[in-house]
């Protein structure tokens, strides 16, 4: 099974910018839908962003406007460009993959903090 490894967190001001990567073992189009998730200190782990095979594109409300999700077909990359951060976006990030056939995978995740 393709496995997903994300990557490009750390500490930023507010107002700074990361992109997070995640980066998957095999094709991406081994998944039909691939996506973000944010998990802060003692909440639930809550979606972000998604895309789907066919490139349907989707946001959270909170992020709409800041973050966007891309991907590298070539490079078999998922992307988080997330600018205008917020002490409130404080999180680890983590990717999923729901393959093709039934299943879905997650990534180890990466960690994001903003703050001054």
């Amino acid at each position: 099974q393709v496995q997903l490894v994300e990557s490009g967190g750390g500490l930023v001001q507010p107002g700074g910018s990361l992109r997070l990567s995640c980066a998957a073992s095999g094709s991406i189009f081994s998944f039909n839908y691939m996506g973000w998730y944010r998990q802060a200190p003692g909440k639930q782990r809550e979606w972000v962003a998604s895309i789907t095979r066919g490139g349907v594109i989707s946001s959270a409300d909170s992020v709409k406007g800041r973050f966007t999700i891309s991907r590298d077909n070539a490079k078999n990359t998922v992307y988080l460009q997330m600018n205008s951060l917020k002490p409130e976006d404080t999180a680890v990030y983590y990717c999923q993959g729901i393959y093709q056939s039934p299943g879905s995978t997650w990534g180890q995740g990466t960690q994001v903090t903003v703050s001054s």
